[in-house]
């Protein structure tokens, strides 16, 4: 699918906004703070079902507006299809409405039909950077809009986890936290497994693709596994600390360049060119995963990366429909010969 349109009623710090797409590529040009990361934000949620930036849904919509929506017009071989995402806080609370043709929708029935969007940013190097928690943030992110019973598991596992934590910091009777926790702990075994699971596929996939640019990557998953021995193993530890020491939530995911650990040791090309091999990985899963062609959205990119990386871009661009941002007007002298629209914000 195509997108061909979208129009932004009070979401971020929009609050009334149409934009008018090529089928290839778009360039968003403008200063910072214009609005340009808000608009791709926008695609994404339309696409993807939720946003990439916010900490608190509610974050989404205009500041202290409490409703707002996402309109989108895709054109498939001869049809239009009109997609919508009404935004509604009450409270801390966001519920969001999904509407295909005006014919309500529910999450799982609207994303299946739905085109994706593959999302390049130079924040996004704090996958590699950053501590454990941003790489886990990213995979389950990734995941969990493919997969809707990883993302029930993984909020289970949220909530368990974090009843489990509130008995070990309450109850100080170690007979009586045993009783209290048996349940969690059975609970929360089940939800891991799965995670486990689902995350060692992703891994396994990454790993089945390990060129790019004449390099060759890899990624070891050093997981935390939850079983019933290893609870028991660590409850004393655990109730010192009055907190649960193993499971998913201590996952990490180590990224390697020709057996050089990428984190610790890669320069900053070589962390961008990592991310990039992530990035191309995230386009092949989409593809596989939703049927579609996905769209790519470029924040800013071009002024961050080296010409190796600038040009793994620039090629994918000729293949994919692209939206991308950026505050320098010369960009464009470098972006490939297809049809493209100009959009000053």
């Amino acid at each position: 699918m195509i997108l061909k349109r979208v129009v932004l009623h009070q979401f971020r710090n929009v609050l009334q906004q149409t934009v008018d797409f090529s089928p290839h590529l778009t360039v968003v040009l403008g200063p910072n703070s214009r609005g340009k990361t808000n608009l791709l934000e926008s695609i994404f949620v339309i696409t993807n079902g939720t946003g990439f930036r916010e900490t608190k849904e509610s974050e989404l919509l205009h500041f202290e507006h409490t409703q707002g929506s996402i309109d989108a017009l895709f054109q498939q071989n001869d049809d239009q299809i009109h997609a919508k995402v009404m935004l509604v806080v009450r409270g801390e609370a966001m519920t969001k409405t999904y509407f295909i043709n005006k014919a309500k929708r529910g999450v799982r029935d609207y994303l299946r039909d739905q085109t994706r969007s593959v999302l390049f940013a130079p924040q996004q190097i704090e996958i590699l950077t950053g501590a454990p928690d941003l790489r886990r943030q990213y995979f389950n992110r990734l995941i969990s809009v493919y997969d809707f019973e990883y993302k029930k598991r993984l909020d289970n596992y949220e909530n368990a986890l974090r009843r489990r934590n509130k008995l070990l910091e309450t109850i100080h009777d170690m007979f009586k936290l045993k009783e209290e926790i048996a349940f969690w702990d059975n609970y929360l075994v089940e939800q891991a497994e799965y995670l486990t699971k689902v995350r060692q596929d992703y891994i396994d996939f990454l790993n089945s693709s390990p060129e790019l640019a004449g390099k060759m990557f890899s990624i070891s998953y050093e997981k935390s596994e939850m079983t019933r021995a290893r609870l028991d193993e660590t409850f004393d530890r655990e109730m010192r600390a009055r907190r649960t020491l193993i499971g998913p939530q201590k996952d990490d995911f180590i990224i390697s360049l020709n057996s050089k650990n990428v984190h610790k040791f890669g320069s900053r090309s070589e962390q961008r060119l990592a991310i990039l091999w992530l990035k191309m990985a995230e386009i092949r899963h989409s593809r596989d995963k939703s049927g579609h062609v996905p769209i790519l959205l470029l924040d800013d990119i071009f002024s961050e990366f080296d010409e190796v990386n600038k040009k793994l871009v620039l090629d994918l661009v000729k293949d994919y429909q692209t939206i991308a941002t950026t505050t320098e007007k010369e960009i464009l002298d470098y972006l490939p010969e297809v049809e493209k629209t100009v959009v000053a914000v």
